[in-house]
């Protein structure tokens, strides 16, 4: 797992490249948090284009970041390009809470 962190305005971009699953999640999950709140950000914005697998305990680390971002009256978008992480996502019913976009321009602009 490949995990990147940066700060552009009040947005934490975490991009995220590989595998995310119960073996990865923890660890993202604690530096995501750390910079997020350190740097007292509002708004995460999730790049999982280049994520090739996703388990049930990346929705758990998306869903833990989508309450932190409303504790900070922020927001949480997501950054999928995959069809195998969109249908995930999907399934998950996440995009009823969370939009998903297809490039990073987007999810900021919005």
């Amino acid at each position: 797992m490949n995990l990147s962190l940066e700060i552009l305005n009040e947005h934490l971009i975490v991009t995220l490249k590989g595998e995310l699953d119960h073996h990865t999640s923890e660890e993202i999950r604690k530096k995501v948090d750390q910079k997020y709140l350190n740097k007292n950000l509002r708004n995460i914005v999730l790049d999982l284009s280049d994520l090739k697998f996703m388990d049930s305990s990346g929705i758990g680390l998306i869903m833990g970041r989508y309450k932190n971002c409303k504790e900070r009256n922020g927001s949480i978008s997501i950054i999928s390009t995959n069809p195998y992480i969109n249908r995930m996502l999907n399934m998950s019913g996440l995009p009823k809470i969370i939009k998903i976009y297809s490039s990073r321009d987007e999810a900021i602009r919005d």
